[in-house]
């Protein structure tokens, strides 16, 4: 197929529903009516089925509130909706989405970017059921045999017991002797996590102070609440310095049980410093911790690999028993690729469909671009488009068709040549029978869609409307800002910066790394290459980050509720309530929804929640304070002729120019907003929740944080992620003022716009997993394209002669 044609006809020989007629052509497409989930305009659009569909529009225009937030929404609701209500009251609940019309749906299957639960017991082998079968593998044929699956799962406990148990038979009460074991596979030292952890005591108090003075250090133990009357209540002198206490005392603090105890008349439970950080704090991921506990724990705390279990998780046992030479911690363990390969070596006809779909399993992982991943890697660990690929295992062999499978940008992490192999999973997917929607942006996947939605044209309340409707080739004819970008080439730069010193990296060996010894050039814009899984995440992350000076922008989820919003975590709301305040003369206390200023209706959330149990719960409009947030004597102060509730409803480009000029000229917020801007979120609400970024809107959120800082290293991973072609050209011009301005940038990318605009690249290679781990090129764009040494170099030298 040319790529530069736009396919018409999938191989299965279905039609569209344009050639047909009759009553059965409105079931050949998924018609959508009016539309307006959040910024959508009363959108209406007929989207065929068994077709590749490729929705594109600048961020924000309203391409997830159309497929995600609308179509693949009502589906998954109306599939809940058939099942009973006692398991509809287990699921989470979906309200109907704001939409007049949507006919012809089909059952969704939704593979987004969402990164994998932080859980630490939860690895590739666990996300997906390659785990599962290994162990019934293990089960039929290890030598010796230790038992049943569950003897070798990290995720079950070896438990016994024994004693008297009373049952009621036949009117006569029998009372009889009984015994039980489970055998499971969990190393009873780490408790299937693979690490232990030692805690610095001097970390968790200060032995000079006495508990009422604030001796302890950890995050949220204040004595001024419910802790000081339990510390109390178990019989502590809050008065007494720690260093007073008698031995029996310290452990007791340190050590001690969970203990019922009574204080002021309620039941409480006290328990010892340790064990409750262990249940609260310690069975987390870390990374998923709140900035200040993180920062407590790895100060307090040293992980180091179980000496138990050797960081494979499971007891002896489960070690000691092999298939072909390998135990099961010795297959996980294993790149998935040379798994495979094992797997098919083995012959027994007693597991033979088995050992078939095992293979077909890790067959998949290899096929999809994965193939250098072990089972037993944390699923945690895995980014954002790791994860989505990961998620679409469970799909390529499945026998279902006319299945709606909805994708969130799959070339995410995809080196150049990587893309045309997802290209290749679409298609697949499509000729099986399938309606297969894709929010994408990069060029390379939008050539091969049979039908093209093209929405904007702009973003935020500037988006929401279908520009363009149909093939690739009436795109690049339709004049819509994604249509004159399709075509988008960079040129290399004719001169590159002079690196003003180095960052010297030695014997970096992480995952796959092979002793890596790496010079990083400063003052200048490094760009980190290579396919996915050579290393480069590895390189950059295990050997800069904790570095003095160096600042990491990656895409984790922005820590915060739903009352967290770009104002409350850029800090820009501080001086805009002071500016409120002064200008009126209250309290800035008055302009927090979380704080005075709250609608005592709703306590701020501008919503009141109905909880209907397994029914949709409804979130209706606040009818005391219409969904603003704030008490109506809040609202009567104003600042600059508008009300704190009508700043907060700005997207940030207007909030900016709002603060820049009049009686509401106020610097201290239009330099922050500007640094917004700047990275492309201007169409963001500035009151809107951080939940409902995306990781690309993420990164740029917290990149933005760091643009007034001076000097210093930033790492940023992928951000061109989320981005539209036409905001490309803008993030490069914002790299040059970074660089320009003093910061050294290290940036891991696939993008050639990226790679052409750098002053250095470093290029890793030269395949994935154990084939990579080497740095294969070092130096300018323009020396790598000459060299066509590498895979990157000839994607580069074949994007800039483009």
């Amino acid at each position: 197929m040319d790529l530069g044609q736009s396919p018409t006809t999938p191989t299965t020989g279905t039609t569209t529903g344009t050639d047909r007629s009759g009553p059965s052509a409105r079931h050949d497409v998924i018609r959508v009516v009016g539309a307006r989930v959040n910024n959508l305009r009363d959108v209406t659009v007929e989207i065929p089925k068994r077709r590749l569909t490729v929705f594109t529009g600048v961020s924000g225009s309203g391409k997830s509130s159309l497929v995600f937030d609308t179509v693949a929404a009502e589906s998954q609701r109306l599939i809940n909706e058939t099942y009973s209500a006692f398991l509809q009251g287990f699921m989470p609940t979906l309200a109907r989405p704001d939409v007049d019309v949507l006919e012809g749906l089909t059952t969704a299957i939704i593979v987004d970017q969402k990164r994998m639960g932080a859980d630490p017991r939860s690895t590739v082998g666990t996300a997906t059921d390659a785990n599962a079968m290994l162990r019934i593998l293990f089960s039929r044929l290890g030598e010796p045999h230790i038992g049943p699956a569950q003897a070798y799962s990290f995720n079950v406990a070896s438990i016994s017991g024994a004693g008297a148990v009373t049952t009621s038979r036949g009117g006569q009460t029998v009372k009889e002797r009984r015994s039980f074991s489970v055998t499971g596979g969990m190393c009873p030292r780490c408790e299937g996590r693979g690490a232990v952890n030692d805690v610095d005591l001097t970390q968790l108090y200060d032995a000079e102070r006495s508990l009422g003075d604030g001796a302890l250090t950890i995050p949220g133990y204040s004595m001024d609440g419910w802790y000081g009357r339990i510390f109390a209540g178990a019989g502590f002198d809050l008065d007494k310095p720690i260093r007073d206490y008698t031995e029996r005392e310290l452990d007791r603090l340190l050590h001690a049980e969970p203990t019922k105890i009574k204080v002021e008349g309620i039941n409480l439970t006290f328990e010892g410093l340790l064990p409750r950080l262990r249940k609260s704090v310690l069975s987390k991921d870390v990374d998923a911790l709140q900035p200040h506990v993180r920062a407590f724990v790895e100060r307090a705390v040293r992980f180091s690999t179980c000496p138990e279990c050797d960081g494979t998780r499971l007891t002896e046992a489960a070690r000691s028993s092999k298939v072909a030479g390998l135990s099961i911690a010795d297959a996980c363990a294993m790149q998935i690729s040379d798994l495979a390969s094992w797997v098919r070596g083995l012959h027994d006809p007693s597991v033979a469909p088995l050992i078939e779909a095992l293979g077909g399993t890790l067959d998949s992982f290899a096929e999809i671009g994965l193939g250098y991943l072990s089972l037993h890697r944390p699923a945690g660990t895995l980014s954002g488009g790791e994860a989505q690929r990961t998620k679409m295992v469970r799909h390529l062999g499945s026998a279902l068709t006319d299945v709606t499978y909805v994708f969130d940008e799959p070339t995410t992490g995809l080196h150049p040549h990587d893309i045309q192999r997802m290209n290749g999973l679409l298609l697949r997917l499509r000729d099986k029978g399938n309606t297969v929607l894709v929010v994408e942006h990069k060029p390379e996947t939008i050539v091969v869609a049979d039908h093209v939605v093209d929405l904007g044209p702009g973003a935020g309340t500037a988006g929401g409307e279908v520009c363009f409707e149909g093939t690739v080739a009436g795109l690049r004819a339709s004049g819509t800002v994604t249509g004159r970008h399709l075509e988008d080439r960079a040129r290399l730069k004719p001169s590159t910066r002079t690196p003003t010193g180095a960052l010297e990296i030695r014997g970096a060996s992480e995952h796959n790394l092979r002793d890596v010894d790496v010079d990083v050039p400063l003052g200048v814009l490094v760009v980190v290459t290579g396919v996915a899984g050579s290393g480069k995440s590895s390189l950059v992350h295990s050997s800069l980050r904790g570095r003095d000076g160096v600042v990491v922008v990656d895409q984790t989820p922005v820590r915060g509720s739903r009352r967290s919003n770009p104002a409350t975590y850029t800090g820009v709301l501080e001086p805009i309530r002071k500016a409120f305040a002064k200008a009126n003369g209250v309290k800035p206390a008055l302009f927090s929804a979380n704080s005075e200023g709250a609608c005592p209706s709703c306590n701020g959330a501008g919503v009141v929640y109905a909880d209907l149990a397994m029914m949709a719960g409804v979130a209706t409009t606040c009818e005391v304070c219409e969904g603003r947030r704030f008490s109506d004597d809040v609202l009567a102060h104003t600042f600059g002729g508008r009300d704190i509730s009508e700043v907060l409803a700005m997207p940030v480009a207007e909030a900016a120019a709002f603060f820049a000029e009049g009686d509401a000229r106020l610097p201290a917020a239009q330099k922050v907003l500007g640094h917004l801007v700047d990275v492309g979120l201007g169409y963001v609400g500035l009151g809107q929740p951080l939940t409902t970024l995306s990781g690309g809107e993420c990164q740029r959120l917290k990149l933005a944080t760091h643009l007034g800082d001076r000097g210093g290293v930033v790492v940023l991973d992928e951000p061109t992620t989320g981005l539209h072609l036409a905001d490309v050209e803008q993030l490069l011009a914002l790299l040059d003022r970074l660089v320009d301005g003093g910061k050294s940038l290290v940036v891991i990318e696939h993008h050639q716009a990226v790679m052409a605009h750098a002053d250095w690249l470093v290029d890793l290679g030269p395949g994935a997993g154990h084939d990579g781990g080497r740095v294969v090129f070092e130096g300018t764009p323009a020396d790598l394209v000459r060299s066509r040494s590498t895979t990157t170099a000839e994607h580069l030298a074949a994007y800039v002669a483009g």
